[in-house]
């Protein structure tokens, strides 16, 4: 079984967004499969059919699969985890620029409905890397603090880049972000 890898873009992304396509070019040439999927709804997301997505491409998880998040996209994946039996585990997860409350937007609040499971969510994923920006307009540093303590997450901060994001964020485009493949790699 080959490697693995689905990126789950961010709020009002798309899968040739920012640096998804550098990410994808640079895991299939260390031999993984990459999906970059378009997800529901961009613009309003919403977990009820984000979620489902995500399982639906999935299918079986397995610990040669490896998931990536951009923001909005790494609490679709916390959720995903959440759904798993018993006994299922992935490979491990890369989170960029994650969160784990709404923000203080409405449209973000159906995320968070429930508190997450993060004792569940770790049963089914041993290895997060959380990957932040010292200066992201929308995700503040507290975060950090929380991947590391409720997730056992590795961090990563960088210095000055936003959300890792382009035009839907009024950013100018992060095409590339080697930490992503590299973190996929190390784990």
């Amino acid at each position: 079984m080959s490697k693995r890898a689905i990126i789950v873009h961010c709020w009002s992304g798309y899968p040739e967004y920012c640096w998804y396509p550098y990410v994808k070019r640079e895991l299939e040439s260390r031999d993984f499969r990459v999906e970059v999927p378009a997800f529901p709804e961009t613009d309003a997301p919403k977990e009820n059919l984000w979620v489902p997505k995500l399982a639906e491409i999935v299918e079986q998880p397995d610990k040669d699969l490896y998931l990536i998040g951009h923001s909005i996209g790494c609490i679709t994946i916390l959720r995903y985890l959440e759904t798993l039996q018993p006994g299922d585990k992935i490979g491990g997860a890369v989170m960029v620029a994650g969160f784990t409350d709404d923000l203080g937007y409405e449209e973000l609040a159906n995320f968070f409905t429930k508190p997450i499971n993060f004792e569940g969510i770790k049963n089914h994923c041993p290895k997060f890397v959380g990957i932040f920006s010292d200066n992201d307009p929308y995700v503040p540093l507290k975060f950090t603090d929380v991947y590391k303590e409720k997730l056992g997450a590795e961090i990563i901060i960088k210095h000055n880049m936003g959300h890792f994001s382009g035009p839907a964020d009024k950013e100018e485009s992060c095409v590339e972000l080697p930490d992503v493949v590299n973190a996929v790699s190390s784990l």
